[in-house]
């Protein structure tokens, strides 16, 4: 019987080995180990044998039967592993996953940014959340200027506001730097403005400040000209037109040429040829005496530029909110650019 016994496993390892699926595991667990198997048989068989053979019988009979349970057992952790690997089918084309884009606002940060670093400015930041004092008395703004006014700044408290232009950097930066300096500020500001084509209640902005002795307006345009021609080309043309602003003393408003109609006038440019950039001048002598300067014994320019009004003027783009609608298709036609 025992022979017998032996021949059963042999007979199990031989189909066991055969198997490739859990279905044919599984026909071949109910011949072998299930109630149709012939382990009812040998157990009946067992019971009218001798007692000293019944016991060698019976522990060879139990070792075939714990055996083929754990062999059971391998085999089908064994498929289920098998199962779960990936198959890597190299006949087909591999996955692409999708790039992402730049923003187009950030792309020409970067670039403004860039532009001013090869001609020896730095970068700086001030705080979002500014102090009255910072934001328009030390930039000479008077207290009955309607700048100051809760229906056009965002005020969190009576002295706290969103900062509505990135000028307060101005002050800051001359009473944590010694001159001579040149720096950049790029940043967010936040006015109450109407979300319109050409309006946004929060934007980017980039001030420039150069402090030294002996700074002139001359200084000041050959800069603005360079940077002017360097982003949008060296055909393009620029105006400084007398302008006011507090902080500033002369101030003028920059314009470009139109790209459209080379300065001749068209709809694009409002038949004017020409396109205003930012705001620019002379530091206010006052401004330097709020900041701890004398006036007398350094000089300096400032300028300021609105990023999206830059970007829609190099991109063409006409509406300010489809900066940030997250258009995927809009945001898409700026993959090349970087």
């Amino acid at each position: 019987m025992i022979e017998e016994i032996e021949q059963y496993f042999r007979d199990f390892t031989q189909e066991l080995a055969q198997v490739a699926t859990r279905d044919e595991l599984h026909r071949v667990k109910g011949k072998y180990a299930g109630r149709k198997s012939k382990f009812p048989v040998f157990l009946s068989r067992l019971k009218i044998l001798p007692l000293e053979e019944r016991r060698v019988v019976g522990q060879k009979l139990n070792e075939i039967k714990l055996l083929i349970e754990q062999l059971l057992k391998e085999k089908e952790a064994a498929l289920l592993k098998e199962e779960k690997k990936e198959v890597l089918d190299i006949s087909l084309p591999g996955k692409r996953e999708p790039l992402g884009a730049f923003h187009p606002l950030r792309i020409v940060m970067d670039e403004i940014i860039a532009i001013f670093r090869s001609l020896g400015f730095r970068v700086e930041e001030g705080p979002e959340i500014e102090t009255d004092f910072f934001n328009f008395e030390a930039l000479n703004i008077p207290r009955d200027h309607p700048a100051r006014d809760a229906q056009d700044s965002f005020y969190l408290e009576e002295n706290l506001l969103l900062r509505t232009h990135t000028s307060p950097a101005q002050i800051r930066v001359m009473r944590k730097l010694a001159p001579p300096f040149r720096v950049i500020v790029p940043g967010k500001c936040y006015r109450r403005d109407a979300f319109d084509a050409t309006h946004s209640p929060m934007f980017h902005q980039v001030e420039g400040l150069v402090v030294a002795p002996g700074i002139s307006m001359g200084d000041l345009k050959g800069t603005i000209e360079i940077f002017v021609r360097r982003l949008f080309g060296e055909e393009r043309k620029v105006r400084f037109r007398p302008s006011y602003f507090p902080f500033t003393e002369p101030s003028a408003e920059v314009d470009i040429s139109c790209s459209i109609c080379q300065g001749q006038g068209c709809r694009a440019c409002g038949e004017k040829g020409w396109l205003e950039i930012m705001g620019a001048g002379l530091v206010h002598p006052q401004v330097f005496r709020n900041a701890g300067y004398d006036p007398e014994k350094v000089q300096g320019f400032a300028f300021g530029m609105g990023v999206e009004r830059i970007t829609m003027l190099k991109f063409g783009i006409p509406d300010i909110r489809w900066f940030f609608e997250n258009d995927v298709a809009f945001l898409s036609s700026f993959k090349a650019l970087r």
